[in-house]
């Protein structure tokens, strides 16, 4: 299972952000990330977005962790995110009884 994030924020918040991510702790062991993958438009300014994937029995543990990452952006002017939870495929039939 994973949790994607989706954050942006203006150009001008663009050395904060990349100070306060260079000050993020490690992830666990049980967190594989893949990101932040960053583009830049001049409809909305910065976005990213990172991919944290982990065994679905975390997923409490995860959750949180991941959400108080994303608590030391808070300041930034115009920072704005998304956090959401998304399931493999199997897991998702699971749910509906098909596997």
């Amino acid at each position: 299972m994973v949790i994607i994030v989706r954050a942006q924020f203006p150009p001008e918040g663009a050395a904060e952000m990349g100070k306060r991510l260079l000050d993020q702790k490690a992830l666990p062991d049980y967190i594989a990330m893949k990101g932040p993958f960053i583009k830049a438009s001049d409809a909305v300014g910065i976005q990213t977005i990172t991919i944290y994937e982990f065994e679905r029995a975390k997923l409490p543990d995860a959750f949180e962790l991941i959400a108080d990452r994303y608590v030391s952006y808070f300041g930034i002017h115009g920072f704005s995110y998304s956090t959401n939870v998304w399931l493999e495929a199997g897991e998702a039939l699971k749910m509906v009884g098909i596997a």
